[in-house]
């Protein structure tokens, strides 16, 4: 499509933003709207799912006949079937008459599911007859029943491992997913972050009479790299609330900041530097654990370049400028101490706490060679970052008696990361 045929799709479905991403979206959606193929739109939750059905249905040979939206995971399990496919009366408890079910009503026209991932097994079955027969029984009836109906669906959920983990029939997911649209999440559209809050500023200014808010430079550079869990709809509340709830109608970062939620993903720990400039943000936990692994690396290093000192008769302070010994090794200036002393001081501190810790001195054979110490490494049963995550969750959790806001809090994470770490790695 040309760029103003996508523009004017845009308009008439009120669409704003210049992404490429969401551009290719609404090109697929109209150029598949000529055809009877079933569509599986795919997004996460927010990013506006729900206007490519009606694209796909309005520039569709459908379009005179019946839109019915229905949202699989509000209609509780027992009543869908009914709700669907209809029923005969006397067919269950409560069904005094008979019922038209929504293929039934919505022959001749398009028929959009969504949070179709929510659907039952039992009720996958029947849907899946009805792609590829257009055939449908109602519930309590024998008699089969035709239906023209087009099938769009939606989801949020990640359909390759519900249908792994049998949580979806494989052949119903590769029957809908003949014709897959990805809807980008927000984070993934940051230039189009500003034209939506302008949007939907405007249109609270209209809805509530009054001025609408603007935001400063430094405002805007927060509102775009914000990760945006909940995408548009949760960047159309805070707008709205900030509407409603400031006074001051030129917001700052400092008032953004009270908006928006501190437990996102964007919000893990970051390293600083002495100045206090912040040095690296990561993107991930697994981020995190590299770089503990890292430093830990490096003051081992430099453990072992100071026991190797100390053992040679070196003082620490004549150490080379690039060698950095932590701190609590390093003697105070005022107080000279004998090199060798020290050297078998510390090789005793260290032979008592190998000894405490295993029990037989005679087992042990700690530091008896410096150089031996210096040059070879310490060669340990390696540990999959898995493992050392979940053994640092487990003491945390023990340190603080199973209190998981303390243990989250020095963790660095959300209680909800925390909660779904605990499940993964069913930590007791």
């Amino acid at each position: 499509m040309q760029p103003s045929e996508i523009q004017a799709v845009k308009q008439r479905f009120g669409i704003i933003g210049t992404s490429e991403l969401l551009n290719r979206a609404i090109d697929i959606a109209v150029q598949v709207s000529s055809t009877d193929l079933s569509v599986l739109i795919t997004g996460e939750s927010g990013v506006g799912k729900e206007n490519f059905p009606q694209i796909i249905h309005q520039y569709s040979h459908r379009k005179h006949g019946p839109y019915i939206a229905v949202n699989c995971g509000a209609i509780p399990e027992g009543t869908i079937d009914s709700e669907l496919f209809g029923h005969e009366k006397g067919s269950f408890t409560g069904a005094t008459a008979d019922r038209k079910g929504y293929f039934e009503v919505a022959d001749g026209g398009t028929i959009f599911l969504d949070e179709v991932g929510e659907l039952p097994l039992s009720t996958q079955v029947r849907l899946l007859r009805v792609l590829e027969a257009g055939e449908f029984i109602k519930v309590g009836s024998s008699k089969t029943q035709k239906t023209n109906v087009r099938v769009v669906a939606a989801t949020n959920l990640n359909m390759i491992q519900a249908t792994r983990e049998s949580r979806f029939r494989e052949d119903l997911f590769y029957r809908l997913n003949t014709v897959p649209i990805a809807v980008p999440a927000l984070r993934e559209r940051k230039d189009d972050i500003v034209l939506l809050f302008r949007k939907f500023a405007s249109d609270f200014a209209e809805k509530y009479r009054m001025p609408p808010i603007k935001l400063t430079e430094e405002a805007k550079a927060l509102l775009t790299n914000y990760y945006w869990n909940g995408n548009v709809r949760q960047l159309k509340n805070i707008t709205e609330q900030i509407s409603v709830i400031e006074h001051q109608r030129e917001i700052t970062d400092q008032i953004l900041r009270v908006y928006l939620p501190k437990d996102d993903n964007e919000r893990l720990p970051a390293l600083f530097t002495s100045s206090g400039r912040e040095q690296k943000s990561f993107n991930s936990e697994r981020e995190i654990l590299y770089q503990v692994l890292f430093d830990m690396k490096k003051d081992m290093n430099d453990l072992k370049k100071l026991v190797h000192d100390i053992m040679n008769g070196q003082q620490p302070e004549d150490q080379q400028p690039d060698v950095h010994y932590p701190a609590s090794f390093i003697a105070n200036k005022d107080t000279r101490i004998n090199a060798s002393n020290a050297g078998v001081e510390y090789k005793n501190e260290i032979n008592k706490r190998e000894t405490n810790q295993y029990g037989d001195e005679d087992d042990i054979n700690v530091y008896q060679d410096a150089e031996l110490y210096h040059d070879e490494e310490i060669v340990q049963k390696p540990q999959t970052l898995e493992e050392m995550e979940r053994e640092m969750i487990k003491r945390t959790l023990e340190k603080h008696r199973g209190k998981r806001k303390a243990a989250a809090d020095e963790l660095e994470i959300s209680e909800r990361t925390l909660y779904r770490k605990i499940k993964e790695y069913a930590i007791e």
